[in-house]
């Protein structure tokens, strides 16, 4: 029988300008910089704290910084870790990382030196860049890594300030190693050139960490095909009629280590050429500032942003209505706040869908089509999906039935780091001889194709667009001398989509209030991580074998909650985030 997802039918309702099939670069993803600075190097490409660089500005520091590893002994194959936040060095580190065919390993840089060391000696990174400010944490722990050089640099660097480069003892200084003259461009007899040094579309380039459902962190293996699969399948997606002008500009304040930003800000931004302007943390000042004084044309960010600027006592007077794009992504946003922000804002906020194991883009709204809120829109090009049974994984179901999402096309990984099991649990061959990712998200697609996310499969927890696994937050409250059992579960919050809270009982004999658990808990977790909220309990509910009921846990506080009343601009907060924005960073990964 031909299965009922044959003739795709999210097809018919694509934009006119997107095709549904296409043909996909053989090349590096270094590629993606050398071409646009050949195109247009005078173009500003990073607008920072006041400083700009131009493309060809781009290109030769990365080349550069690529030499410079390259004598360090850094080849193909081998990782590197970027521990940065927003920066125009991010930039810089990850291309020339890509250039010598090494992989990059995106490392949270609010991570703590606990959550570092895991990443760090699972992917088997030979070298660091990092802040200096992080330098400590990192020659910390660096004697239990196989990390042979560290590099810093300083936000200040690359500002309009521009300051002297810092001095850590034990590291090298990222602005010598991109100002060097020896190191001012990769030499023609080098072994960098084409014909020596050969990256294939299968060949790794990104290890993004994700915990998964396991909470194990585990590094999804993707390729340079994988990448520039989506950001043809992005470019696609967006009319080609404003990126040909020239004059895209891009409002960053998602994070570059998360793939999110990495793929849709970065490479998207580089291959057409636009101009982005940069925030190291969310700040909803500066940020309504850069929109007013930039008129940024394209703004993607996670819900948290969009709950936080439409409470902004001043929102309407920055001019996000010139904005041509809003995009919400790495957490389900709330129909009630996509609704309060088009009420007030008067532009569209559209919705995507994606994983670190994609590249990240499967599913996004269109630009003219039919929208359906509450959906995350459409398929990508070249991007097949089906629903399937929550049991067995095996059975297909009918348009309209809840179960597990599977997603076919070229953006899905090559699978998780030195984990062949996990990789064969989530990349499995289907009956029509196809490899299948599963998600592990509950969803269901309508007759028109557009798909809704019903619920995670697992337990698994987004704050503010990042994974937080209730496994990595127990250890931690079972390291807790006073705990005896805990649990952590994620309760909803119209701000941060999620919030963790602990559920725990107690030792005999012992004491503990919630704010000690919790600042116990901020000493090995990062914050968005941390407990919220902590209740402590006589004993946790089980199963007849012993097993924790996170079902339940969740069914009580959901019975005992109180809803807040809504504010003034429909959405509802928690009371301390009624008087002023949150000013804080976009952290996490995964």
């Amino acid at each position: 029988m031909t299965s009922i997802y044959a003739a795709r039918p999210w097809l018919q309702h694509y934009d006119y300008w997107v095709r549904s099939n296409l043909s996909y670069p053989g090349r590096p993803l270094a590629d993606i910089l050398s071409i646009t600075a050949v195109e247009r190097p005078d173009r500003p490409a990073t607008q920072f704290l006041g400083a700009q660089l131009t493309y060809l500005d781009l290109k030769r520091q990365a080349d550069a910084l690529a030499a410079s590893l390259a004598r360090m002994g850094i080849v193909k194959g081998d990782r590197v870790g970027i521990m940065l936040p927003n920066c125009p060095q991010y930039i810089i580190a990850a291309f020339a990382v890509l250039r010598l065919g090494a992989v990059v390993v995106n490392i949270n840089p609010s991570y703590t030196a606990r959550e570092f060391l895991t990443v760090a000696t699972d992917s088997g990174a030979r070298l660091v860049i990092t802040l200096d400010a992080l330098a400590p944490l990192v020659l910390g722990v660096r004697d239990q890594t196989s990390i042979e050089q560290i590099i810093v640099t300083s936000l200040a660097e690359y500002s309009a300030a521009a300051t002297a480069p810092p001095q850590v003892d034990g590291t090298l200084a990222l602005s010598q190693l991109v100002t060097s003259p020896t190191s001012a461009r990769l030499q023609p007899d080098s072994s960098l050139t084409p014909a020596r040094l050969e990256i294939r579309p299968d060949d790794l380039a990104v290890l993004q960490y994700t915990g998964g459902t396991t909470g194990t962190p585990k590094g999804a293996m993707l390729t340079h095909g994988n990448i520039w699969a989506n950001v043809v399948q992005t470019e696609s997606w967006t009319n080609p009629s404003y990126v040909i002008n020239g004059n895209e500009r891009y409002l960053v304040v998602i994070p570059y280590f998360h793939i999110y930003a990495f793929s849709v800000c970065m490479m998207v931004g580089l291959r057409i050429g636009a101009l982005q302007i940069i925030h190291p943390k969310y700040d909803p000042e500066q940020v309504l500032i850069s929109i007013r004084d930039f008129r940024p044309t394209y703004f993607p960010a996670v819900p948290t942003v969009f709950v936080s600027l439409l409470n902004h006592p001043k929102v309407s007077e920055y001019g996000l209505e010139h904005v041509r794009l809003f995009n919400s992504g790495g957490a389900p946003c709330p129909v009630e706040v996509m609704e309060a922000f088009e009420r007030r804002i008067g532009r569209p906020l559209n919705e995507g869908y994606g994983l670190s194991e994609t590249s990240p883009v499967t599913h996004s709204t269109p630009q003219l089509a039919f929208r359906k809120l509450g959906t995350i829109g459409l398929p990508f090009p070249d991007t097949d999906m089906k629903i399937v049974d929550v049991e067995t994984g095996t059975r297909e179901l009918p348009v309209g039935d809840a179960g597990e999402l599977c997603i076919s096309g070229p953006q899905v990984m090559k699978g998780y780091w030195k984990n062949p099991q996990e990789s064969a649990n989530v990349l499995r061959k289907h009956a029509d001889g196809r490899t299948w990712f599963h998600t592990g998200d509950v969803a269901r697609m309508d007759e028109d194709g557009y798909t809704s996310i019903v619920q995670r499969k697992k337990d698994m927890m987004i704050v503010d667009g990042f994974n937080v696994y209730p496994s990595e937050v127990e250890a931690v409250l079972y390291a807790h001398p006073a705990v005896r059992l805990a649990a952590a579960i994620g309760v909803p919050d119209s701000y941060h989509g999620e919030i963790v809270k602990a559920c725990i009982a107690l030792k005999p004999g012992t004491s503990a209030t919630a704010d000690e658990v919790i600042a116990h808990c901020r000493v090995s977790l990062t914050e968005y991580k941390v407990p919220r909220q902590v209740e402590i309990r006589d004993t946790l509910p089980m199963s007849a074998v012993g097993k924790i009921l996170y079902r339940v846990l969740r069914d009580e506080h959901a019975a005992s909650a109180n809803a807040t009343p809504l504010n003034s601009g429909g959405v509802r907060l928690p009371p301390s985030l009624e008087a002023s924005a949150d000013r804080r960073s976009l952290g996490g990964g995964g």
